[in-house]
């Protein structure tokens, strides 16, 4: 037996309407139409699943066995024709985010937070564990959108300007580095250097600073957290290095100095990767929004 969704929409119409007339009206068909449509349905099953003697029309067993299927499956039709549509005019999708920069939970837990409050219907998640392969998991569809700081040129992929940010150097406030007031490449020699678990060719002290000298530090010890490495920096265990929308908050903490990395700092800037077809949903654009306007607002505030 061949059933379609239109067989049905037939039989919940007439169960519903209790009569051809009514139910060819509700299903937008004529009578004749309809009644050529039970008898072919009819004659696929083999048996009867009308009683038309009845007034009003009514279903027999075996109709009211097909009612039950049509009772469970029309609703999960109806259903993905509705998801489907959210997703055609953009309410409803997915946007899982990679990123390679690790202290971008600082700022992108706050994005996240503005853009499920005025997108709930958006499959929302942070991949993590992809640092090192995000952009690649971009162009197969594992994930939405990546932070980055290294545009690459990629086949269908578009990297949008979110902002500035300067590498800054935070030591003990007693260091002698904080007289001098910034930090050359072989200042770092002799210093246990605290960095976030990326590889360094991801970690900007070491692609823009101390690989360019050929310098590397006496030590480098990984830390996960921002709030952790800077309690080890204040106690004198080691040295870091974070992006200055960061350490705003810490400006103030008498236990620590800021310095640039070279008397003229670095700038580096950051993106966010997308695929160029996904451009087309308005909640992207809203993201991208609130990923340029939250690491500044972060930068604005007063420091503690």
């Amino acid at each position: 037996m061949h059933l379609e969704l239109r067989h049905l929409r037939t039989v919940r119409a007439v169960h519903e309407q209790g009569g051809l007339a009514r139910a060819a009206d509700s299903l937008n068909m004529t009578q004749s139409a309809l009644s050529h449509q039970i008898k072919a349905l009819e004659d696929q099953a083999g048996v009867e699943l009308f009683v038309r003697r009845a007034k009003p029309m009514r279903l027999s067993a075996a109709g009211m066995r097909l009612l039950r299927v049509a009772e469970q499956v029309l609703p999960l039709i109806s259903a993905a024709e509705a998801e489907f549509k959210g997703v055609e005019m953009g309410r409803v999708g997915r946007l899982h985010i990679a990123m390679e920069c690790h202290a971008c939970f600082d700022w992108l837990l706050p994005v996240m937070d503005q853009f499920r409050r005025a997108w709930p219907d958006i499959d929302l998640d942070i991949r993590q564990r992809l640092a090192f392969t995000a952009l690649p998991a971009l162009t197969r569809e594992e994930v939405d959108l990546v932070i980055s700081s290294d545009p690459e040129e990629l086949p269908g992929v578009v990297f949008h300007y979110l902002f500035d940010y300067s590498p800054t150097l935070v030591v003990p406030a007693a260091h002698p580095l904080a007289a001098k007031g910034y930090a050359e490449p072989q200042d770092l020699a002799s210093e246990i250097l605290l960095t976030y678990p990326m590889d360094r060719a991801r970690l900007d002290v070491f692609s823009d600073f101390l690989t360019p000298a050929g310098i590397s530090p006496a030590q480098q010890r990984t830390v996960e957290l921002t709030d952790v490495s800077l309690m080890l920096v204040a106690s004198g265990r080691g040295v870091a290095v974070m992006p200055d929308w960061v350490l705003r908050r810490h400006a103030a903490n008498p236990e620590l100095a800021l310095l640039p990395l070279g008397q003229q700092g670095i700038r580096r800037k950051l993106y966010a990767a997308v695929r160029e077809a996904d451009m087309i949903y308005p909640y992207m654009s809203h993201v991208l929004r609130l990923a340029r306007t939250e690491p500044l607002r972060m930068l604005r505030e007063p420091a503690q």
